[in-house]
């Protein structure tokens, strides 16, 4: 059976990881974007990984570009950004596609695993977030319009799932 722990990615100075460095832990991954509506999420999202990073979540920002072209910077101008305009600390990846034939293979499982409203495995937009239990297996897809702070029930309860 796949888990998230079975995947790699690109961190955003460019070190390969395997996200099997998060046994253990519940993640909550997000695909987002430096000049979107939904931006503001960063600090929301910071808010949780300051909050509950102590309890056991980890929350992993993975910036892409196919809406809109809202993320153009390169990797080091999105890192740049997330943290002077929004404080972020939690661990951001690479500049990757979430969708399409060139979607990185993490995304293609999650997507698989969790499609979206009707059925849909395309992620629409930005901000997508995808919570995993502490045992690798997904546990949900939200909304880019579902913020960080209207996840903090299920996060408490994947947390308790232990």
């Amino acid at each position: 059976m796949t888990t998230v722990y079975d995947f790699e990615a690109q961190t955003i100075t460019g070190e390969t990881v395997k996200l099997d460095q998060y046994r253990g832990k519940v993640l909550l991954i997000v695909n987002t974007a430096s000049k979107c509506g939904f931006t503001p999420q960063f600090e929301g999202l910071e808010k949780l990984w300051q909050s509950h990073g102590p309890k056991g979540l980890a929350v992993v920002g993975f910036p892409c570009n196919q809406f809109a072209g809202q993320d153009p910077g390169a990797n080091e101008a999105i890192a740049s950004f997330c943290q002077l305009n929004f404080g972020v600390t939690f661990p951001m990846m690479g500049k990757v596609d979430v969708k399409g034939p060139q979607a990185h293979p993490l995304y293609q499982w999650l997507c698989k695993e969790a499609p979206g409203i009707l059925g849909t495995k395309a992620i629409k937009w930005n901000f997508t977030k995808f919570l995993i239990g502490r045992d690798g297996q997904v546990i949900g897809r939200y909304a880019p319009t579902d913020t960080p702070k209207s996840l903090i029930d299920k996060i408490d309860k994947a947390l308790a799932a232990g």
